[in-house]
């Protein structure tokens, strides 16, 4: 039993070993503009959920969620986030294929994670992602404002849906035609 054990940590130090020399000899990709593999895309995915739901506090929108603060979170995510998570008339973030990880686009694809995950998120960004902290250029008030958005897409009350048609050109989708429209017919 003791050679086994030993077995298995000698072939646990080597496994590591060679995932390090592979690194530090530079065989990894480092483009930002490459699709990367499948598995890569699952584990940096559940790593991410992981490590929200382990640090993330689970507080909830001190904002009111009203018509008023739903324009300002969109007037927001038009100054802050469309960039590169897309703008409010669909057209794909011009960045949307030039990062790796590729940035999700919002509008396209609307998050179903709750208010306190997306908050998190945008409060303290993400690592090794193009996704800044925005808690040093943005209040409280304002990130709570884009989280209420970003988590409301599906169900804005009918003002905000004019404001959004005013403001920019097209009416936002319902939640069938975000599903029918999702980020996965960018290829994402």
């Amino acid at each position: 039993m003791r050679g086994f054990i030993l077995g298995v940590i000698v072939t646990l130090i080597v496994l590591f070993a060679v995932a390090l020399a592979i690194a530090d000899l530079g065989f990894l990709p480092t483009s930002a503009d490459a699709t990367p593999p499948a598995f890569e895309t699952r584990m940096a995915s559940s790593a991410l959920d992981a490590s929200m739901n382990r640090h993330a506090p689970r507080v909830n929108n001190p904002v009111p969620v009203n018509d008023e603060s739903l324009i300002d979170g969109a007037k927001i995510y038009t100054m802050n986030c469309a960039v590169c998570h897309g703008t409010m008339d669909y057209k794909p973030s011009a960045l949307e294929h030039s990062m790796y990880p590729p940035p999700p686009q919002l509008l396209l694809d609307p998050l179903d994670d709750p208010e306190w995950h997306i908050f998190y998120a945008v409060r303290t960004g993400v690592r090794y992602t193009g996704m800044p902290s925005w808690s040093k250029a943005l209040s409280n008030d304002d990130m709570w404002q884009v989280t209420a958005f970003l988590s409301h897409l599906d169900k804005l009350p009918p003002a905000v849906q004019t404001y959004w048609k005013n403001a920019y050109g097209v009416a936002p989708r319902s939640g069938e035609e975000h599903h029918e429209h999702g980020a996965h017919e960018h290829g994402d």
